[in-house]
């Protein structure tokens, strides 16, 4: 694909520069879709240097122009700057930032509003918040080794590699206060590890948690690797629990990881579902469901994958399924769209994904994103040399089902 208007998608962002949004698991829309959160970075061909930033602001849909609001020096090439919309503050948005004290740089968060400015803040970053806007999860930024994932100015404990294993781990913060409460500390995730003696000597580290669909339960990637740097082989655990840090559960082993045999999680349509990219089946990648609440563990297909690595992510209702890919040996990728009751798979579109010569946490993925209708689809690419995003309106597709299906 040369031209991705061909296909019915849409530059949000014709200007000149490099934009984006960041992750997958986040709605970017405000509640009129019309104003879709981004980034204007500097480049995409190297890691954030400190003191680099970016312009945060929005997009408006019927002009096709950036307008910038504030800057930030947390963000980075894969999740931006964990920019997200506030339920109880119409019009506002969070995303994280650093503050310069005297003893150096401290993460934060700063409330923005589109009509009256920088409106507050919260004195810890955030990671995502709940769907109703009620909590908000946090963790260490600077134990995440991948750089692509954490910031500049989040250095790593290179001289203290052992976290406090009582006082850090995973994070509740009340949004309507902004009190902090540790809900899933290193200890407690340790005494709940299937094999804790691999543990040993091990640089630990959390990523990627996520609130399910009612706001009841927080899922999170305990991982580990022989070394900080480089993180790798890396060892996946996925711990779910309670917003008060009981029922503290491990829901996939590494064992399920192995090999590449997930990819991605998120979770599903109801409060214990989990969606996972998954290669169990030794036919390659499948879109997979499996309860969490439900002994013995079981899962179900949705659909056959269009490759490996997918970023797979439900419709709001739940009746469509989107996933993207990671680049074949020709470094495209593509993107499928799936009808949920039949298991029909059609494909939305091909993007190149990265910049030639430029690989690692620097690339593009796709991201698919979901507007809260179910009706507009955004994706952040590089497919024409600059860094965009780009939005499709599925309209066509809610007024019929899929009878093609394309692998």
């Amino acid at each position: 694909m040369h031209n991705l208007s061909d296909a019915g998608w849409i530059d949000l962002t014709p200007e000149h520069g490099h934009f984006m949004f960041g992750y997958y698991d986040r709605c970017p829309w405000d509640a009129t879709h019309r104003f879709h959160l981004a980034l204007r970075i500097p480049q995409q061909t190297r890691l954030p240097e400190p003191g680099e930033s970016a312009d945060v602001g929005v997009v408006d849909r019927e002009t096709r122009t950036f307008r910038k609001l504030g800057e930030t020096l947390a963000w980075c090439h894969q999740q931006g700057a964990m920019t997200l919309w506030l339920e109880h503050q119409p019009n506002a948005f969070v995303y994280n930032d650093f503050l310069q004290e005297r003893q150096g740089w401290r993460p934060i968060a700063r409330v923005h509003s589109l009509k009256d400015g920088e409106i507050g803040r919260y004195e810890t970053p955030l990671y995502t918040l709940s769907p109703d806007g009620r909590w908000g999860v946090t963790l260490n930024f600077s134990r995440i080794p991948r750089r692509g994932y954490s910031y500049a100015l989040a250095p790593l404990p290179v001289e203290t590699p052992e976290p406090d294993l009582d006082a850090d781990g995973l994070s509740l913060v009340d949004l309507q206060n902004g009190e902090r409460q540790l809900i899933a500390s290193y200890r407690q995730l340790i005494a709940r590890h299937p094999y804790p003696y691999d543990l040993e000597g091990a640089y630990m580290w959390l990523n990627h948690a996520i609130f399910n669909i009612d706001g009841s339960r927080v899922m999170v990637l305990f991982r580990y690797a022989p070394q900080m740097d480089p993180p790798r082989p890396w060892r996946t655990f996925m711990y779910t629990l309670r917003l008060d840090g009981s029922d503290l559960r491990c829901s996939l082993s590494d064992l399920h990881w192995r090999g590449g045999a997930i990819s991605h999680q998120i979770w599903g349509r109801t409060p214990g579902e989990i969606l996972v990219d998954a290669d169990w089946g030794g036919r390659g990648h499948e879109y997979v469901v499996f309860d969490e609440t439900h002994h013995p563990f079981q899962a179900s297909r949705i659909s056959p994958g269009m490759g490996p690595a997918g970023h797979l992510n439900f419709s709001p209702d739940g009746r469509w399924l989107v996933a993207d890919t990671y680049p074949n040996v020709e470094g495209i990728q593509r993107l499928a769209l799936v009808d949920v009751p039949t298991g029909s798979l059609v494909e939305l579109g091909r993007f190149r994904h990265h910049t030639p010569g430029v690989t690692g946490d620097m690339r593009c993925d796709l991201h698919p994103r979901w507007s809260a209708d179910g009706r507009l689809l955004t994706v952040d690419t590089i497919h024409t040399g600059l860094r965009k995003i780009y939005m499709r309106d599925l309209k066509a597709y809610h007024r019929q089902n899929i009878h093609k299906e394309v692998l």
